[in-house]
């Protein structure tokens, strides 16, 4: 059966949010392990524990499951609710939360070994790093940028371009310990190391944008 089959999404039994969920967390091991060519939706079915007409009856495609895969890791580390804007917490606080879940997210081991998979495939399948980057960092950038628009708005920072600000917000918390990691040749920042980091990305940021 074709990786592009569609399963219509008609009136039936409510899906099982278990099985969804084992769906997602086997398509994330499996992407990352064997890349997108060669995981198919049987092995995804096989790996989850479920039928492969229940992978589609949660997902409609491939494309479909691998986005909702990365979507799912992202939303680990920084839930839509990281960026919302708390009724009176500081707003360094509220940065820092969002830079720990960051820092955390883009040096995990699984988020390490997607990007090389996708640097690796991009040339060849540039749909996929479409798709990628729609689900993971065009999402997050988005929610980044609603957030600082809403500070500007406060007066608390003096932003005149949100989405400027949210690119110079993760690139500079990737650093070139993330760089390192991506090519191998570096080992994690320890805890303390990394914490030292974001809390100065976050106060680098908080000066260069102060109201």
């Amino acid at each position: 059966m074709s990786d592009n089959l569609s399963t219509s999404n008609g009136p039936g039994r409510p899906k099982d949010p278990a099985k969804r969920q084992a769906i997602l967390e086997a398509a994330k091991t499996l992407f990352i392990s064997n890349g997108y060519a060669n995981t198919s939706m049987d092995a995804v079915a096989g790996e989850a524990g479920v039928s492969k007409l229940t992978v589609y009856s949660h997902f409609n495609d491939k494309e479909t499951l691998f986005s909702a895969a990365v979507m799912a890791k992202c939303e680990e580390q920084l839930p839509t609710l990281f960026f919302e804007l708390p009724a009176g917490m500081p707003i360094e606080n509220v940065l820092l939360n969002i830079a720990r879940g960051f820092h955390l997210l883009i040096n995990s081991e699984e988020s390490l070994n997607l990007h090389r998979l996708i640097m690796a495939l991009g040339s060849q399948d540039p749909k996929l790093s479409q798709i990628f980057f729609e689900a993971g960092p065009q999402r997050m950038l988005q929610g980044m940028e609603r957030l600082l628009t809403r500070i500007d708005q406060s007066g608390a920072l003096s932003i005149d371009k949100p989405r400027n600000a949210a690119e110079h917000f993760f690139c500079l918390l990737k650093g070139a310990a993330n760089f390192r990691l991506l090519y191998g040749c570096g080992a994690p920042l320890s805890d303390e190391a990394a914490e030292e980091h974001v809390r100065e990305v976050v106060g680098l940021f908080m000066r260069a944008y102060r109201a």
